[in-house]
């Protein structure tokens, strides 16, 4: 008996501590008027239920009927006829001196619009006041909503028809998770926004896919045919709709240039550009945050001198010739590795995997020096040796960790431009990636091919941004600091 009586009286403080968590988060909720607006969508029929509540209460509020008497009061005094002279008199002086001349209707109109808003103010600016001397106050929303939630039954009977609103205000609460959640949404929009350029470019565009690929011999029944085949006679709307669904839904249909599944080709292309790139990119992370450092730790030595010349190289050399020359000397002089990509031989992916990252490497290490000369002199560093830290603790848990904030931001930025711009390297080493598939595409148009190539590429590219967010919210101390405050703010 004691036993069940203490898992009731357990359930009853864990039930009690969830309302009032979720009070806390609801009243922070209500301020932010974003999530406010969307909490009110998603928990519609509970507020409607809420706003029926809150009527009643008004209704029976003392807060009306004071704000109703003290607006008998003011116009029994004439206040408002004082007011409206206040008003008529300054409006006057203004137009004067500015030497504006209107009619005498649209005057009189502007002077009662004023006095009435004016006088609406100073009512409810008086009310409030004898009800805060009186130690009360009115029936707002916000409150009757706040005072339901504390109330078991209320939660109960609501949590169905407001399972969307309570998910939001949780999500709200947390505030990890919804640094996480509003960056996700910003990718929802990036990716849309990017599906409508691309698809408005190539509508207006003069290209016509049926001419292109049937030919000058192609007669009008034949095109309108095919433009009939591909939806190419539906409105702007329908056509954007359909690709929009057909991009969530991985539905692209079939290309222009014969009966190929456009998803399976990007399914079978996107990942061997994706491969090539991370790669890439760990090469890059290998080679230039040590020359990076080095070069900043050794400033204006040879050493420095000579890294930066190397990066310069790095920058200053073209991907088509750096390929070209790399098939020349491994591949045909010195026969090391294959001069094309083969999906059966790893070894294959060498000299693209290099090439692709050699503009990566010099941009990042030059960014590494430059973060950690930023860094190496500021107070905090001088303490850490001032303490008596090793000098590698000094350079890598304190000097990189702290710049490391900017070289992750080149990072991220550079890798979107390995995946948008690989089709050079994809052309020089024959490789069948998603760079060359669309500039393949592009030249027909193939339409449905060249937006889904485009679109996975950019949704690739806001994927590692959000990526690298979400590593600014673990390295940035002003984003912990940040999401710090609002989950103490949230707090009951």
């Amino acid at each position: 008996m004691r036993k069940a009586v203490t898992v009731v009286e357990t359930a009853t403080i864990k039930g009690t501590r969830f309302a009032s968590v979720l009070r806390a988060t609801c009243r922070n909720l209500w301020s932010d008027p974003p999530y406010r607006w969307l909490f009110l969508l998603l928990g519609a029929p509970v507020h409607l239920a809420v706003w029926l509540v809150y009527l009643y209460r008004k209704k029976n509020d003392i807060y009306a009927a004071e704000l109703e008497k003290t607006k008998r009061d003011l116009l029994a005094a004439g206040y408002k006829e004082e007011l409206r002279a206040e008003m008529e008199e300054r409006l006057l002086r203004k137009r004067q001196f500015f030497g504006q001349k209107t009619g005498r209707r649209k005057l009189d109109k502007q002077i009662a619009n004023w006095t009435e808003a004016r006088f609406r103010e100073i009512v409810q600016e008086r009310t409030e006041l004898k009800l805060r001397q009186l130690g009360r106050s009115g029936v707002s929303y916000a409150d009757t909503f706040l005072s339901l939630v504390e109330r078991r039954e209320f939660l109960i009977l609501s949590f169905v028809p407001g399972v969307l609103m309570y998910g939001l205000a949780l999500l709200y609460g947390n505030p990890y998770i919804k640094y996480i959640a509003e960056r996700l949404v910003m990718t929802l929009f990036v990716v849309l926004g990017v599906i409508v350029v691309v698809f408005s470019i190539l509508y207006v565009s003069p290209f016509n896919p049926a001419a292109n690929i049937l030919g000058e011999t192609a007669t009008n029944e034949q095109i309108a045919a095919f433009n009939k085949l591909y939806g190419l006679d539906q409105p702007y709307a329908v056509q954007l709709w359909n690709y929009i669904k057909g991009i969530f839904t991985f539905e692209l249909g079939q290309s222009f240039t014969g009966n190929e599944d456009i998803a399976s080709s990007i399914a079978r292309k996107f990942p061997v550009t994706l491969t090539m790139a991370f790669l890439s990119l760990l090469l890059a992370m290998a080679v230039a945050l040590p020359f990076g450092m080095i070069a900043a730790v050794k400033q204006n030595t040879f050493i420095d001198y000579a890294l930066m010349f190397v990066v310069l190289i790095g920058l200053s050399v073209p991907n088509f010739w750096q390929g070209l020359i790399f098939i020349l000397t491994f591949s045909i002089q010195l026969q090391w590795l294959p001069a094309t990509y083969n999906p059966q031989n790893w070894i294959s992916l060498v000299m693209p995997v290099v090439v692709l990252g050699t503009g990566l490497m010099a941009s990042v290490a030059r960014m590494t020096r430059s973060s950690v000369l930023d860094v190496i002199h500021e107070d905090y560093i001088v303490t850490a040796r001032a303490k008596g830290l090793s000098r590698r603790q000094v350079l890598f848990k304190h000097t990189l960790r702290n710049a490391m904030i900017p070289i992750i931001t080149v990072m991220g930025l550079q890798f979107g431009g390995m995946l948008s711009g690989a089709f050079v390297t994809e052309k020089v080493f024959n490789i069948n990636g998603i760079g060359s598939y669309i500039v393949d595409k592009q030249f027909v148009p193939d339409v449905p091919g060249l937006i889904g190539g485009v679109v996975y590429v950019a949704i690739a590219i806001s994927v590692v941004n959000v990526v690298v967010d979400i590593l600014y919210a673990f390295i940035d101390p002003r984003i912990r600091s940040q999401l710090k405050q609002h989950e103490k703010r949230v707090q009951p």
